[in-house]
């Protein structure tokens, strides 16, 4: 079914808003959910909405904090998310590592203590958009690991997402490299799960270490894991992710000790750049809009319509969600329903669920 924007939004903030009794807050993770399945990453989208409130139940996601900063040193910040909405403690964070960057020419932040902070591309743009390259890496605190180590048989880290964003010219849009170093994020293990599919070859192991192509090992006591993407070398940058992400922050890398039953927990590290640091902020702008043209004037492969730069795939997919709406599987519309209910979602407001279902 597809569900327009607008419904959808306004079904997220009553599910979120009930859960939280925070409106304020309610309404800015829902746009955020939201953005998400519009970029076409249905794995941070609303599909995350029953993790949050059965985090919230659990009270391992404390939906009033905000962030704190910890360690102020000029352009260094260690903040502290105090285990709030990821996407609200994350945004204040970098709200403060940008006015650092335009006093110091760069920035270092380091969160800790977030729970789930939504995409990390969401971070990186903004970043990017007030003018700064932002490099990121983050790891993941969960109640299990879920990703194998390559040459590893089980699980042993999450997901463990890396990013890097460059502000658009007059010419090319933002560069927006933003992905799990999984070889798929678990949403999208979760998505083939709802909606009967399977994963693409090479994406999931069994318990034993054996590939397999069905997303419920990954639901029930079977044991199964995730790869990490490119074998050794995404191997590489999730470790990156827990020990930069996780290790520097003081929040942890991945750690049996550290797993808590309801709660997904962040930590982060975000490097901003002035581009202009050197005086060179219009070569760089001109020498990016030659490259690009240069990449993107490869022949299309068979099959392929054009060469796309990282943040391509989104935009496109972005209009055509907002004028054909959001398409959602029948598992997630029920998932949704189920924490309506926990949240106790007024009933005068559940119409706009049970409309689409």
């Amino acid at each position: 079914m597809n569900i327009s924007a607008d419904d959808l939004t306004k079904i997220a903030e009553s599910i979120l808003a009930a859960a939280s009794g925070n409106v304020a807050k309610a309404e800015k993770v829902a746009k955020r959910l939201v953005d998400a399945n519009l970029t076409g990453h249905d794995s941070h989208g609303v599909g995350m909405i029953p993790a949050y409130v059965d985090g919230i139940l659990a009270q391992q996601l404390h939906p009033d904090a905000d962030a704190k900063i910890v360690e102020d040193k000029g352009p260094f910040l260690l903040v502290d998310g105090q285990y709030g909405f990821g996407h609200i403690v994350a945004e204040q964070a970098m709200n403060h590592a940008i006015e650092r960057a335009k006093s110091n020419h760069f920035a270092v932040l380091s969160l800790r203590n977030s729970f789930h902070l939504g995409r990390l591309g969401d971070w990186g743009a903004m970043a990017a958009e007030a003018g700064f390259i932002c490099i990121l890496y983050a790891n993941v605190q969960s109640p299990r690991p879920i990703v194998a180590p390559f040459g590893g048989s089980d699980a042993r880290f999450v997901t463990n997402p890396y990013c890097t964003a460059i502000p658009a010219t007059e010419k090319t849009p933002m560069f927006l490299l933003d992905m799990a170093t999984s070889t798929i994020a678990m949403g999208k293990a979760r998505v083939a799960n709802l909606s009967g599919n399977e994963v693409p070859d090479g994406a999931l192991i069994d318990a034993k270490g054996n590939p397999t192509n069905d997303p419920s090992v990954m639901f029930d006591d079977r044991g199964g894991s995730l790869t990490t993407f490119g074998q050794h070398k995404g191997f590489g940058l999730a470790l990156l992710g827990d020990i930069l992400g996780g290790s520097f922050s003081g929040g942890g890398a991945y750690l049996p000790e550290r797993e808590i039953p309801a709660s997904i927990t962040n930590n982060m590290l975000a490097i901003l750049i002035d581009p202009d640091v050197f005086g060179m902020a219009e070569a760089f702008g001109v020498d990016m809009d030659r490259y690009a043209q240069w990449v993107k004037s490869s022949p299309p492969a068979p099959g392929v319509d054009a060469v796309q730069f990282p943040g391509d795939p989104e935009r496109k997919t972005a209009q055509t969600r907002r004028a054909n709406g959001i398409p959602l599987d029948a598992g997630t519309m029920a998932q949704l329903s189920q924490a309506a209910v926990k949240a106790n979602v007024p009933l005068a407001q559940m119409g706009a669920l049970t409309d689409h279902e």
